[in-house]
Formats: structure tokens, C-alpha cells, sequence
């Protein structure tokens, strides 16, 4: 876990924790960490799903599949917490965007998470110094800890 501290925000249990997920093996092991963080049944949940445009981009808006597709993910990964007992907000944002990460750190701020939680594709350090990590991102530029698995 990477982090800086926050006055009167770090005892080490987080009210709020922000579970940004994509579906990939890296996000699913993000939720179990999640629920393990969040078993205290104190804890709220907000699961965030975001879309970001491909570097070739993309003209006009989403289509209803790939929304509904966001949708699902998230409730799903919102039913799998729920069923561990931890309290869940929903919230699958199609968001066009070539750059996720500040949309992560300002719903993180929204939500007054203590706690951000991701995955990481695990790029090359050559290709995350080319194109820039997710994670590093949000690691360098959000107001609370964040936790990165892998």
C-alpha cells in the first residue's frame, strides 16, 4: 500500500474505501482485498467501473452493450462484496476519457474515501513510462492511501 498521511485520517481503518474495478485478474484480486479491508461491516464500499477511450479513439457516445456490460460488472463485484457483509454503493460511469485516473481520484474525493483500492495490468516499466500507469497516476496524485494488487 502506498500512502501519505492524512491528519486524524489514518487509525489504520478506513470508513470509505474507493474499489475502482475493470475485470481483469488484477481488479478480482483488488475486491477480495476490499472485502478482507472492509469485513468489519463498518466500512462503506463505493465500486467504480470506468471506460476509457483507446488510443486510437473513438467518435460518438458509448453503446448500450459496452454501458450495460459496465453495469453488470459492477454489480456483480457489488453482489460478491454484499455477500461478504460489507455495505455497497454502485456506480458504473461511462466515461470517455483517454485518462482514467484523475476520474478515480475525483470520485474518491467525492465519496471522502480514506482508501483507494485497484488492480494494475502489471505493464513494463518501458511501457507505463511511455503511455503512463493507471495506478502510478493515481499512487502520486490522490489525497488518501492507495492499495495496488497484482
Amino acid at each position: 500500500m502506498v500512502g501519505r498521511p492524512t491528519p486524524g485520517r489514518c487509525s489504520g481503518v478506513f470508513d470509505r474505501i474507493l474499489l475502482a474495478v475493470d475485470g481483469s485478474e488484477h481488479s478480482h484480486r483488488a475486491v477480495a482485498a476490499t472485502a478482507e479491508l472492509a469485513a468489519t461491516g463498518k466500512t462503506e464500499v463505493l465500486v467504480l467501473h470506468l471506460q476509457e477511450l483507446g488510443v486510437a479513439g473513438r467518435a460518438g457516445p458509448i453503446p448500450l452493450e459496452e454501458r450495460s456490460e459496465a453495469a453488470d460488472l459492477v454489480n456483480t463485484v457489488a453482489d460478491e462484496l454484499r455477500s461478504a457483509g460489507v455495505t455497497v454503493h454502485g456506480a458504473a460511469h461511462a466515461v470517455l476519457t483517454r485518462d482514467v485516473a484523475p476520474e478515480i481520484i475525483s470520485s474518491a474525493k467525492d465519496f471522502d474515501a480514506g482508501l483507494i483500492v485497484m488492480g494494475t495490468r502489471g505493464m513494463s516499466d518501458f511501457a507505463a513510462l511511455l503511455i503512463g500507469s493507471v495506478a502510478h497516476k493515481v499512487i502520486h496524485h490522490a489525497h488518501c492511501p492507495v492499495l495496488v494488487t497484482r
